[in-house]
């Protein structure tokens, strides 16, 4: 392939849009330029395209062409299943099917996922034992469940699920979860699917050439193109596993998202009960003595008795210390003593209760080795809700369980990712102002021995000064715990001059919901609030009915794309800093502090104006939007940091006028008003 290939590029990327039926957008061929110079020249890209720049397409077609003549299979990460569902079914396809008589082949498209989200034929054809309770699964036998049932039948709803299961298992192309309409409950779906530690693997499962799971990956092996997700890099960066096909290049979509989905994916978490179920899985289905685990699991419970929830700032002490180094040598012996003999028919009952010991034996490892890896340890317990779902402190009284995470993942993402590969990471929302330094540092671009890379902002194809407003409530008190009487006040303005169409963003559940009931009292329109129903039902209400509003929490802040005036107002409550007793937060503000940096700004502010300029971007969706971004946060124009926050925004007008925006809302509604007249007549 030649190495000036842009021109190629643009004129396959001009057919498909017009092919779609589209319009060139500003931005787009400037990114589709960008991407396919970083994959001729093997160079690092960090692009900021913002919403309506139809980044998709400019990164698929460069992905296409270079795919066509590469050795090599090309992935696209991305964060969310949406992103994933939308790429897969609905941009991949279209944009192939334009582009066919322009293409001298072909192009082979695979999707790859985790293990677990295939459904095991070996495991629904019973080579596996039931998780525990095996008679609550699909039947109910009363008292005595060892009798057997004349006519079974499911009369549990889990077990009804499981049966459905078994069935779909039968009659599906794929296997995999996403395609299951309707969807099924975790604990449905864990009956069916197992773990890559349960798994049997090629060479022993009895049922390798019908798997599922092993049929997407030798897909992915071959395609041009594959679709995945960021934890399927997480554990190819961290754990050197070989669960991605060799590639050469990589698209990460969403790519604000990757630090918090890599570590998401790397996290362990050790717990009494977690060792319990090991050695009860041991005793069931090996002849391993697990007296002493059993013992040792004792042990880890009672050290960890009186230790509050929270990060552990020094590591393990002592007799937490002992007590894990004891459940790993326990769960060695256990390991040892439980290995099938040579020739041995494969046993997926052995199978599991081994991966229950080697899942616990390596994070023991990686506790006690916490210190030197630069891993953090912290304590968690279990939350209690209310009747409302809202949060409640942890209970101190509840077993503890201890989670282990890296304190940075960017050495091994510099390593895993970066090394050896062409990275292009693209979103929304990759720079603060015009600076991609804050997140290229958390992915390990910066400093000593980082690999050379380039970051670009390719902008956006709408007039943000003439469609938005930002407004922040300044004489608003600083947000204390919970919704205040003056924040509530200034919500009910807010709706009323703009007469709903208003999209809340919430910094809790319980602030949701306690906004969402105050706000029926004093108005006269809907409002909807997350958890009411499910998110596709609430989001598809509040956009065909223009005055409805809709109240919920950090889903929706990234997860709602409503374009027209359904959506004229977005209100967020307060700025999104990391909860102060969020211990990996904490742990890495204390990391830049005491290598001389502005802990506050490079953690807490930076999570922060990433995740503002998300919610921010709820709002224009399309070139016909107009509305208002309020802030309902005095901290925005007060504070020191919020400069550093605004301009992560988008460039709306600004205002700190209560008066102005209500008239602006006023102007909105009435626009509302008469296009929702002429929504009615057409019908």
């Amino acid at each position: 392939m030649s190495k000036d290939t842009t021109g190629d590029v643009l004129e396959l990327l001009d057919a498909a849009v017009a092919g779609m039926g589209g319009q060139n957008r500003p931005g787009q061929h400037e990114m589709a330029r960008q991407v396919t110079h970083a994959i001729d020249e093997g160079q690092h890209l960090l692009v900021q395209a913002g919403t309506g720049t139809g980044k998709s397409l400019a990164y698929l077609v460069p992905l296409i062409h270079h795919a066509l003549d590469s050795t090599k299979p090309t992935l696209v990460s991305t964060a969310t299943l949406a992103l994933q569902s939308q790429i897969v079914g609905r941009d991949l396809p279209r944009l192939l099917k334009t582009l066919k008589p322009k293409l001298p082949r072909e192009v082979d498209v695979a999707l790859l996922k985790g293990r677990s989200n295939y459904v095991c034929l070996h495991k629904t054809g019973g080579g596996f034992p039931e998780d525990e309770d095996p008679g609550g699964v699909l039947f109910t036998m009363g008292e005595d469940r060892a009798v057997a049932h004349p006519s079974p039948a499911p009369t549990s709803p889990m077990g009804r699920e499981v049966l459905r299961l078994r069935e779909w298992a039968e009659e599906t192309d794929t296997g995999d979860r996403d395609d299951l309409v309707p969807g099924v409950s975790d604990k449905a779906w864990r009956q069916v699917s197992v773990t890559s530690m349960e798994c049997l693997g090629a060479q022993k499962c009895p049922v390798a050439a019908e798997c599922f799971s092993e049929r997407a990956r030798a897909q992915a092996a071959v395609a041009d193109v594959v679709i995945t997700n960021h934890a399927m890099l997480a554990i190819a960066a961290f754990e050197g596993l070989a669960v991605l096909p060799d590639y050469d290049v990589v698209v990460i979509d969403e790519a604000h998202e990757l630090q918090d989905r890599v570590t998401g994916a790397v996290t362990g978490q050790l717990s009494g009960t977690v060792i319990s179920a090991a050695v009860t899985a041991a005793r069931k289905h090996t002849s391993a003595s697990v007296e002493e685990l059993a013992q040792a699991a004792r042990a880890f419970e009672k050290s960890m008795e009186d230790v509050p929830s929270g990060l552990l700032p020094s590591g393990l002490n002592e007799e937490q210390g002992q007590a894990v180094a004891r459940v790993r040598e326990a769960c060695r012996v256990a390991l040892s003593d439980s290995k099938p003999e040579p020739g041995e028919t494969a046993d997926g009952g052995r199978q599991t209760a081994r991966s229950r010991l080697m899942a616990v034996l390596a994070i023991c490892e990686r506790l006690v080795l916490a210190p030197d890896a630069g891993e953090v340890i912290w304590a968690s317990r279990p939350s209690s809700f209310s009747p409302s779902g809202g949060y409640s402190p942890p209970d101190e009284t509840a077993p503890a369980t201890l989670n282990v995470a890296p304190l940075s993942v960017a050495g091994r993402l510099r390593e895993g990712l970066f090394d050896g590969h062409t990275v292009v990471l693209t979103s929304a929302t990759l720079a603060i102002g015009s600076e991609f330094g804050p997140v290229a540092g958390a992915l390990g671009l910066l400093g000593p021995g980082a690999p050379a890379w380039t970051g670009t902002d390719v902008g956006s194809p709408f007039d943000y000064p003439r469609q938005g407003v930002l407004y922040v409530a300044k004489d608003l008190p600083k947000p204390e715990r919970g919704t205040s009487e003056a924040q509530l006040d200034e919500i009910e303005a807010l709706l009323t001059a703009s007469n709903g169409g208003a999209l809340g963003l919430f910094s809790s559940r319980r602030a949701a919901e306690d906004a969402a009931d105050a706000m029926r009292s004093r108005v006269d329109f809907p409002i909807l609030c997350q958890g009411e129903n499910s998110m596709s039902a609430l989001v598809k209400q509040f956009s065909e009915e223009p005055d409805t509003c809709l109240f919920g929490t950090m889903s929706l802040w990234q997860g709602v794309d409503v374009p027209g005036d359904s959506c004229r107002l977005v209100m967020i409550d307060r700025i999104p800093f990391p909860r102060p007793d969020d211990p990996l937060m904490t742990a890495r503000t204390r990391a830049v502090a005491k290598a001389g940096g502005n802990g506050f700004m490079s953690v807490a502010a930076t999570h922060a104006a990433v995740r503002l300029a998300q919610g921010a971007g709820r709002l224009i969706r399309a070139s016909g939007d107009r509305g208002v971004v309020a802030i309902l946060d005095s901290r925005m124009a007060t504070a020191r940091y919020g400069s550093f926050l605004r301009a992560a925004l988008p460039p709306f007008w600004s205002t700190t006028d209560r008066s102005v925006v209500l008239k602006v809302l006023g102007r909105l509604a009435e626009q509302s008003g008469g296009q929702e007249v002429q929504r009615t007549a057409r019908k």
